[in-house]
């Protein structure tokens, strides 16, 4: 499903069931295919997953850019490059936090939202998303991570 509301896209990831094969001792299995079924836990470990793994890139940016700013074999221009990034990468943590939970408090079970070169892509816990809700999230994404609305995309999981 692809609805169009204003600038923002909303993409649903179609469900993709696993093939269910019999192993070597006759049990069945799941092949190799990923599944993305909508199973509530599924879901739960996908939206904790994702955050966990943006948190510990940032985490990992952070380290790499302290480390740089605690070197004494880079000159002062590059320290105040690093600690630019720092203060950036830690603004932008404390707004993508903000902009979930507020997003959250919208009725919707849960969300994450992954920023990239002024895009940013917002994957809500949903089964359907109706046009004020779409239009509530982006409204948010817009104001609290200064995004144009024509590069925000919203999903549904």
């Amino acid at each position: 499903m692809k609805v169009v509301c204003g600038d923002v896209q909303l993409v649903n990831s179609n469900a993709v069931k696993a093939d269910i094969v019999p192993n070597e001792e006759g049990e069945n299995t799941e092949s190799g295919v990923a599944s993305t079924n909508s199973d509530t836990s599924n879901t739960d470990d996908y939206f904790s997953a994702t955050r966990l793994e943006r948190e510990t890139m940032y985490s990992q940016m952070l380290a790499t850019y302290q480390k740089m700013v605690d070197s004494t074999e880079i000159t002062n221009e590059q320290k105040a490059i690093a600690i630019q990034e720092i203060n950036h990468i830690t603004n932008l943590k404390n707004a993508i936090m903000i902009a979930e939970n507020l997003i959250k408090n919208k009725n919707l079970e849960d969300v994450v939202i992954l920023v990239s070169n002024n895009t940013a892509s917002v994957i809500v816990k949903t089964s359907n998303l109706s046009a004020d809700q779409i239009a509530q999230v982006q409204n948010i994404v817009c104001r609290e991570l200064d995004i144009k609305s024509e590069n925000i995309n919203i999903s549904q999981k």
